[in-house]
């Protein structure tokens, strides 16, 4: 099987945020998220993330932190488990502590892992900009946003679809219902609108 060409910007983003691990660490996070089951939370929304939030690092106050934290918040990633965000920040902690990391920047990126659960709104800051570059895809050109529909169908399709229409459209309300979806002032101007819309119309469509 042939290997994928590494994108550039994972390149450049891994000797920023990691010049102390290896290669041989960067490519097991790499088989990681290459895993088979993958559709959406794959290599390519590895790529992405890190294409939206490398011009936006300067807003942060421990980049490294964050795009450390991108880098292993979906590392774990199994539709059928309820503790992927808490494996990815232990997997995190474990690496980071073997090449060496100051405990704080440890202990900030396992925070910030945890916070895509997605489960309250992100503290302003670090927090706030990544859970922001997590969402992105809320505001993707509508045929984007259903292919990434089609995509989280696609992960969780052992779950019978009425089942699934509902969780979905819950999930998706509840990111709707939201004073703000994005915290970060440029990316809520830029986005906000447009993932309103898009919102509306899958929850529309799920709740048939």
């Amino acid at each position: 099987m042939t290997t994928p060409l590494i994108p550039p910007v994972l390149l450049r983003s891994w000797a920023r945020c990691a010049p102390a691990a290896t290669g041989a660490d960067r490519d097991a996070c790499l088989t990681a998220w290459d895993e088979p089951h993958r559709r959406y939370h794959d290599r390519a929304h590895l790529v992405d993330g890190l294409t939206q939030l490398e011009p936006l690092l300067d807003l942060a106050a421990d980049a490294r932190a964050v795009e450390l934290a991108w880098w292993y918040h979906d590392l774990v990633y199994d539709p059928l488990r309820a503790d992927n965000e808490a494996q990815s920040a232990a997997r995190a902690t474990a690496d980071l502590a073997r090449w060496g990391e100051a405990p704080a920047r440890i202990a900030a990126v396992a925070a910030l892992i945890l916070d895509t659960r997605h489960q309250a709104d992100p503290a302003p800051g670090d927090p706030a900009l990544l859970i922001d570059v997590d969402l992105a895809i809320l505001a993707a050109e509508p045929a984007r946003f259903d292919a990434y529909e089609a995509q989280i169908r696609a992960e969780y399709a052992w779950v019978p679809d009425a089942l699934f229409a509902a969780k979905r459209a819950e999930i998706l309300a509840h990111f709707l219902a939201r004073t703000a979806i994005y915290r970060t002032p440029s990316l809520h101007a830029r986005w906000e609108d447009r993932a309103r819309a898009n919102l509306a119309r899958a929850i529309s469509r799920w709740r048939g």
